[in-house]
């Protein structure tokens, strides 16, 4: 392979633009020179949107970028930018939004050509470099975009604006008006229907092949379902862990799986899905009691802890499916491998345990370790010695690659898994690593009252999207219920009130993805969709409400209300688009559980009156202690040692016991 004299994305800190700096094409980062240079040449854009740990972004380079007649054409006729979908989530939105529109359906890597004045005309996904499975050659189509640039300019331009238009009015939610009230319990119920319809009876999950982890569908059903319904999330969230989609040797979760088994899985592993199915089986071992959720959550935080986090106490954004060239080489064992590291014996009882199999069911002959095919009564625990054994082996592999850059919002969930985590199994090393992190945050990514989204190797950059400060705003007060220290609180207080100032929609409620001002974007988004992720949306009104409870803030109050009527027709139409949002509609709804506890901090009846509240099933419920400082809104006039618990508006006498207190939360 040649050798190229490196392009302008030399200069990023993102991983994924810096796998391109290399390449013959030339490459520039989304930045005014760019989009200077194809207005004063007149050129249409080559837009290129993929992340790191993206297995078809790294075939589409090694196929077509790295080609030096694909790049002959891309230079002389187009203006080819890079962009790293993580670091920018708003043009990955709005273009994604035009490749939908165009093609019926999205993905990575995106591709997608727009006029100098930043409209989109045409786009897709992953083309190949030449015609196959239905699929236009690369070098065809770049060929074909240019002769009708030239030729068919005024055709070109009216497509561009018809498109624009279409995906303006989407992006923005123009075709919606807000609701004058909120939604009621039948939103739950129409949501719960479509969820009991698409359940997957046998394997769990909802809908067919490929399936996704679909954390927020449990979450929701656990609030809200019967227990018919909380019998498809456990069985959801038995499958997903006994799949090969849980990585049994080193902890945590692919990205989804290809099949309806969860048996073989996209191995790419995100932050942002790690984080949220941690939450997800933190509270599935709350609400039922059952041990292995609590082991699950364990082993997905830990695997955060060891690979994922960066020295400085921020986490990494995700692991590569690929590794040597070839996905999931890394996870990967053939029987041959399996008795060579662990013996004879000991492999033979690792493969029947594990399912790894003669012929094996993935690539090479190889297998995934799962646990679907394991004998009734196996023992694990006492094939633990071996399974550290085979990780230790593994680990001297070829490792997948890694991109290291911390991204805010994502941390922010990270920040509330853990914080949960030291909550409901007591384990201060949980708790020791979120203050880290937020005092990472505050540290790195705090500037003079503004967030920035991104950071790698103590570089900092990009203003923050709403989704950043909802997400951050969300981990402090899950931190602060976790550790009573108030400075995260009032932080948290500092972020919801730029969530009012920088993005509200005052006309019409709800929130846009970026503060008003930014040259670059056609025009402000409004997310209501939840998708992988929570949208903007979701997690920005969840926050305020939860703020307006520890802080008695009306304001936020009503801009969380505003911002679920602004989704109840989105939430009448398609409910299972926004479970996210449904959740927090759960929580303005419900009577909130306020639970103060006073008295000394190291005093045994107070940890104990702490645990009880700490590790309860109250989805909706408020901790506060009142020695983190007494003149929080709730703490007025509790001064007598005791837990204070008010339903609604209605407060019950304190108790000092936590059996006493357990009878009154009504636990079991």
């Amino acid at each position: 392979m040649a050798v190229h004299s490196p392009n302008r994305l030399i200069e990023a800190t993102s991983p994924y633009l810096l796998q391109h700096a290399h390449n013959p094409v030339a490459w520039q980062p989304w930045g005014p020179e760019a989009l200077d240079q194809a207005r004063r040449e007149d050129k249409p854009i080559f837009l290129s949107i993929g992340y790191s740990a993206c297995h078809w972004c790294h075939v589409m380079e090694r196929e077509s970028f790295e080609d030096e007649a694909v790049a002959e054409v891309l230079n002389a006729h187009f203006v080819a930018v890079k962009v790293d979908r993580e670091e920018r989530p708003d043009l990955d939105e709005l273009y994604m939004g035009a490749v939908q529109a165009l093609t019926g359906r999205g993905g990575w890597p995106m591709s997608v050509w727009l006029t100098p004045e930043l409209k989109p005309f045409f786009g897709g996904t992953y083309f190949p470099p030449e015609r196959r499975h239905g699929l236009p050659g690369f070098r065809d189509l770049l060929a074909g975009i240019h002769r009708a640039w030239v030729e068919k300019r005024e055709g070109i331009e009216g497509d561009a604006r018809q498109i624009l238009d279409a995906v303006s009015r989407n992006a923005r939610g123009e075709h919606d008006v807000p609701a004058p009230a909120l939604p009621g319990p039948e939103a739950f119920e129409a949501a719960l229907v479509q969820l009991r319809a698409g359940f997957d009876a046998r394997w769990g999950g909802f809908g067919p092949a490929p399936k996704f982890p679909q954390v927020m569908a449990s979450m929701l059903i656990l609030r809200r379902g019967t227990a018919g319904d909380q019998a498809m999330a456990l069985r959801t969230l038995d499958a997903m862990w006994e799949g090969g989609m849980f990585d049994h040797l080193g902890g945590g979760f692919s990205r989804y799986s290809v099949d309806a088994q969860w048996l073989v899985p996209h191995f790419e592993k995100m932050l942002y899905d790690n984080a949220q199915l941690a939450s997800g089986y933190l509270a599935a071992f709350q609400a039922t009691g059952e041990p292995r959720y609590a082991r699950i959550a364990r082993a997905t935080l830990d695997y955060l802890l060891r690979v994922l986090r960066d020295p400085a106490g921020g986490f990494h954004a995700s692991e590569d499916a690929d590794s040597e060239g070839e996905e999931g080489r890394f996870y990967a064992f053939t029987p041959d491998q399996v008795r060579e590291a662990l013996g004879p014996e000991d492999g033979a009882r690792f493969c029947a345990a594990y399912g790894i199999l003669q012929g094996g069911h993935f690539e090479h002959g190889a297998s995934v370790p799962h646990r679907f095919d394991a004998a009734p009564g196996t023992d694990f625990e006492a094939l633990e010695p071996l399974r550290l054994k085979l990780l230790a082996v593994r680990e001297a592999r070829v490792r997948p690659a890694k991109d290291d850059k911390v991204l805010a919002s994502w941390n922010g969930l990270a920040l509330s898994a853990l914080a949960r985590a030291s909550e409901v199994l007591g384990e201060p090393r949980y708790l020791e690593a979120a203050q880290a992190l937020a005092a990472f945050l505050r540290r790195e990514l705090w500037r003079e009252g503004t967030l920035l989204r991104t950071w790698r190797r103590g570089h900092a950059h990009t203003p923050a999207f709403l989704e950043d400060y909802a997400a951050v705003a969300g981990g402090l007060v899950d931190l602060y219920e976790a550790g009573f220290d108030p400075a995260w609180l009032y932080w948290a207080g500092e972020l919801g009130d730029c969530l009012l100032r920088r993005f509200e929609d005052q006309g019409q409620g709800g929130f846009h993805s970026t503060a008003e001002g930014a040259a670059d974007l056609l025009f402000r988004q409004k997310p209501l969709y939840d998708g992988a992720l929570p949208s903007g949306n979701t997690l920005a009104a969840g926050v305020l409400l939860r703020l307006h409870r520890h802080l008695d803030r009306p304001d936020f109050l009503a801009s969380a209300e505003r911002a679920l009527r602004c989704a109840a027709p989105l939430m009448a139409r398609t409910p299972t688009a926004c479970l996210g949002m449904l959740a927090v509609l759960d929580q303005a709804l419900s009577d909130p559980v306020e639970i103060v506890i006073a008295g000394e901090p190291g005093a045994e009846t107070t940890r104990a009156l702490v645990r009880v509240a700490a590790g309860a099933w109250l989805p909706n419920r408020t901790l506060s202690l009142v020695a983190a400082d007494p003149d929080l809104p709730l703490h007025r006039n509790r001064e007598r040692a005791g837990a204070y618990v008010c339903r609604g508006r209605a407060c019950a006498a304190p108790v000092t016991g936590g059996e006493e207190l357990a009878a009154l939360l009504r636990l079991p």
